[in-house]
C-alpha cells in the first residue's frame, strides 16, 4: 500500500500529513512554484518515490498543485469538499485548523481510497480558466450596475459608468478568445457543434460544459454526469413522513449555473424538454421543480448527444438519454 498524503491548501499555502512506515511527519509549503519545489525535495528526502496524495476540490488553489504531483508520478485524488466534512464528521470533530485538516484528509485517504484523478487536457484546463474569468468579468459588471442604480454622487457615477465600459470591452475581449481557443482545437469545435445542435445550448453555453464537464468518456451513463452536476433527485422521507423531492446540489454549481436559463429557454423551444414539463406540470409539478427537471432532461440530453457524436435529433430520444 503506498504512503498516503493529506493535502490542506489554501491561496497562499498547503499544509500536509505524511503517513510513512507507520510514523506521521508533517509540513508546510508556500501554494506556489517554489513550494512545489521544495515538497519534491521533502518527499526525497524520506524516500516517499510514490504516494497516493489526496486533496479537496478548491479550484484555482489546488489545480497547479494537484497537476505537479500528478506530473511527478504520484497517485492524486481530488475528492468533493462535501466528501471531507462528512468523513469529519463521522469522527465527530468539533474544532477545525489547518493541520488536523490535513490529517483528516490523509486518513480519509487511507480508510476510502478514492478514485485516482487524472488532469483534463490543456486545452480544456485552458478553456475553463477562459470560461470561469468570463462569469467573473460578468458578475463583476453587474455589482457595479448596482451600484451605479444606487449611488447618488455624480463623481461616483461618472467612475461607475467608466469602469462598466472597461469591464464591457473586457467580456468582448474574453468571448472572443474563447471562441478563437475552441476553432483553434478540432475536437472541441467539434463536440461544440454538437451541443450547439441542441435547442436550448448556445455557443456560451456550449463552451462552458465542455470547460466543465472535461471529458465525456470519464462517465458512463447520463446519471453519472447529473450527479456531477449536482441535477440528481434528493428524498426526503421518513417513515409515513415525506417531504418534497429536492435537487441534491452536491456537485459542480458552474454547470447547474451553466444549465438554468438554457433549461428555461428548452422548456419552450426543445420538443423533448418542451414535452417533459408539460407531463410534470400536469402532474402538479411546481415551476422550480419543472425547471430542475429541465436542466436534468438538459443534461441527458448533452450525454447521449457528445457519447454518441450525432448531433440532436428528437426521434432519437432513447439513444440521447441511455448512450453508454
Amino acid at each position: 500500500m503506498l504512503p498516503t498524503l493529506g493535502i490542506d491548501i489554501s491561496k497562499d499555502s498547503f499544509h500536509l500529513e505524511l503517513s510513512l512506515n507507520e510514523k506521521l511527519r508533517h509540513r508546510k509549503f508556500a501554494n506556489r512554484k517554489e513550494g512545489f519545489g521544495e515538497l519534491r525535495a521533502w518527499l526525497a528526502k524520506h524516500k516517499a518515490t510514490q504516494v497516493h496524495a489526496c486533496l479537496e476540490a478548491t479550484g484555482p488553489y489546488s489545480e497547479a498543485l494537484a497537476v505537479y504531483l500528478h506530473q511527478q508520478g504520484h497517485i492524486v485524488s481530488v475528492v468533493n469538499p462535501v466528501q471531507i466534512k462528512a468523513f469529519g464528521q463521522s469522527e465527530l470533530r468539533r474544532n477545525k485548523d489547518d493541520r488536523p485538516d490535513a490529517g483528516l484528509i490523509r486518513r480519509f485517504c487511507e480508510k476510502q481510497r478514492p478514485a485516482p484523478w487524472t488532469p483534463p487536457p490543456v486545452q480544456v484546463r485552458e478553456l475553463q480558466a477562459l470560461t470561469r474569468h468570463l462569469e467573473n468579468l460578468i458578475e463583476t459588471r453587474q455589482q457595479q450596475i448596482n451600484r451605479l442604480e444606487a449611488t447618488n454622487t455624480k463623481n461616483v457615477a461618472k467612475s461607475l459608468r467608466k469602469l462598466v465600459a472597461h469591464l464591457d470591452a473586457e467580456i468582448k475581449r474574453t468571448e472572443q478568445q474563447i471562441d478563437d481557443h475552441v476553432d483553434r482545437h478540432p475536437d472541441l469545435k467539434q463536440q461544440s457543434e454538437l451541443l450547439e445542435s441542441i435547442p436550448g445550448v448556445g455557443k456560451r453555453t456550449a463552451a462552458r460544459l465542455l470547460a466543465e464537464i472535461t471529458d465525456i468518456s470519464l462517465y458512463k451513463s447520463a446519471r453519472q454526469v447529473a450527479a456531477y452536476a449536482g441535477l440528481t433527485p434528493r428524498n426526503n422521507r421518513s417513515g409515513t413522513i415525506r417531504g418534497k423531492t429536492r435537487l441534491s446540489k452536491t456537485g459542480n454549481a458552474r454547470v447547474r449555473k451553466a444549465l438554468f436559463f438554457p433549461a428555461i429557454v428548452a422548456k419552450r423551444h426543445n420538443p423533448i424538454v418542451r414535452a417533459f414539463c408539460e407531463r410534470l406540470s400536469g402532474n402538479g409539478k411546481n415551476k422550480m421543480q419543472v425547471i430542475g427537471a429541465a436542466m436534468r432532461k438538459l443534461i441527458h440530453i448533452v450525454f447521449g448527444v457528445l457519447k454518441s457524436g450525432k448531433c440532436f435529433d428528437p426521434s432519437h430520444e432513447l439513444l440521447l438519454n441511455s448512450v453508454s
